[in-house]
């Protein structure tokens, strides 16, 4: 008999992809439920397949988990509350159908304390537990982590605004958790034999409120921060309020504010102690978020999932913690190869193929102040490496026909990074450009706001200019 394989479903999301490496590296079969597999086919390994499904489709499911032993459910929308429960159903009917083994599914906390309308993580985990597949359900709080809805919340709190006039939810007790140890208790999950459905609650070392959460955050950020609390809990005034000072979006915020609103905190022990998990602290796992962000933004992003759900980002709202991300994409009827050809000779002689006179503008005005402005080119005019200098900027990142991530170097009230990637698809591949800026306080957001104009146009113009590029370069052939 083959050997049997693990299904993993929203490989696209925050804890998916995380877990996806994590099972790839621990030699699993790994098959990956993806509803856009062209999306996902760079981000595996050589030996995962992934294949084509979509729970809310009518195209039959059992196929895809065939000869799995252990399905891991991680299949979460944006305040699409009827669409989750929808596929939560049809995906335990065809587990059921194909004889799956095992189910494990990552909820929200205690239920007890949380909200059980229709698609809420109550609802999700009583249709996986009553389908007749053992499931084994882990119930946590607060993800910290780059990336983290949970967590991105925070920085977009923090960094706006000395004072914080906040609600009353911010007191409410958590047990927040870092997204290692999440990842760590998903893997032990294989080794647990079920007879039945089981539920654990897991959780970190402290159990603090949000406003706690914050405090924490600014520490270790080096900020001085005064929360004043409102002694009053008023759900769509907490809704406004987020979509005020943070870049999530409304229905998002409401799910968030539902889970916090209400102490979540580990109730019962027991099941945490058959693992051999060792939580972190609070401070660890945020230092951990911010040492991951201090490379760039984070390997996944709650965000990420969004794609594969057909929703659509604002660039202008659209980040990873508190940083603001403009993101633009374009499909072409060539290699991956031919594409990337044009944007590995950027900056230097070729330029930035849009606009160059303002960025030599700007290279004089970072001058000024007493920065490196332009002057330091390139070294080769056809390839990059790590560490290179390209003008105003210093690689990080290079992957040949895939991906190319430069690091600001200029005077800038925060962090900026410059991306660029190619992803192949049937018939061509798609470019995606991303430019993201970490801001410094209150000067940062306000320099992100006031040139974003400007930098629509800039960026717009750099993509469509790249585009042209590669249109020169295949008519040469």
């Amino acid at each position: 008999m083959a050997e049997e394989r693990i299904l993993l479903t929203g490989a696209s999301g925050y804890v998916g992809g995380r877990l996806l490496p994590a099972l790839e590296a621990s030699g699993r079969r790994v098959r990956c439920l993806a509803r856009r597999p062209e999306a996902l086919a760079s981000r595996v390994g050589v030996g995962t397949e992934v294949v084509a499904g979509d729970l809310l489709a009518a195209e039959p499911l059992p196929p895809a988990l065939e000869e799995v032993h252990t399905a891991y459910y991680l299949v979460r929308s944006a305040g699409e509350g009827r669409r989750d429960r929808a596929a939560a159903e049809r995906f335990a009917q065809a587990a059921v159908v194909v004889g799956v083994r095992k189910i494990v599914y990552l909820g929200g906390p205690d239920p007890a304390t949380a909200s059980a309308g229709p698609g809420s993580c109550r609802e999700i985990g009583r249709i996986l537990r009553e389908s007749g597949v053992p499931t084994l359900e882990f119930r946590a709080s607060i993800i910290i982590g780059s990336g983290s809805l949970s967590f991105e919340l925070v920085p977009g709190l923090v960094e706006g605004s000395p004072l914080m006039v906040t609600p009353r939810w911010v007191y409410s007790l958590a047990q927040p958790i870092a997204i290692e140890d999440v990842i760590a208790y998903l893997l032990e999950a294989l080794a647990v034999e079920l007879e039945q459905s089981q539920i654990v609650e897991i959780g970190g070392l402290n159990q603090v409120g949000y406003s706690e959460i914050m405090h924490e955050y600014a520490r270790q950020r080096g900020l001085r921060r005064l929360i004043v609390p409102v002694p009053v809990f008023a759900p769509k005034l907490s809704n406004w309020w987020l979509r005020l000072v943070t870049p999530l979006y409304a229905p998002v915020g409401r799910r968030l504010i539902d889970g916090v609103r209400r102490d979540a905190v580990v109730r019962d022990v027991a099941g945490m102690r058959r693992f051999a998990v060792q939580p972190m602290s609070l401070g660890q796992a945020i230092a951990r978020a911010l040492r991951y962000e201090d490379g760039h933004c984070a390997a996944t992003c709650w965000s990420d999932a969004f794609s594969s759900q057909g929703a659509e980002r604002s660039p202008a709202s659209a980040g990873c913690s508190a940083r603001r991300i403009d993101s633009r994409s374009v499909q072409l009827s060539c290699s991956a190869e031919a594409a990337f050809r044009p944007i590995r000779r950027i900056g230097g002689r070729v330029g930035w193929y849009w606009g160059n006179w303002l960025w030599r503008l700007r290279g004089f005005l970072d001058l000024l102040l007493g920065g490196l402005g332009l002057r330091r080119r390139r070294r080769d005019p056809e390839y990059l490496w790590p560490g290179d200098a390209v003008d105003c900027w210093r690689v990080e990142e290079v992957k040949a026909d895939r991906r190319l991530h430069l690091h600001a170097q200029m005077k800038l009230p925060g962090r900026a990074w410059l991306q660029f990637e190619v992803e192949e698809g049937d018939g061509g591949c798609v470019v995606r450009q991303t430019a993201i800026f970490d801001p410094f306080g209150f000067w940062g957001l306000l320099y992100w706001y006031g040139v974003y104009p400007l930098h629509a146009l800039v960026f717009g113009g750099m993509l469509r200019g790249i585009v042209r590029a590669i249109d020169a370069e295949l008519r040469k052939v």
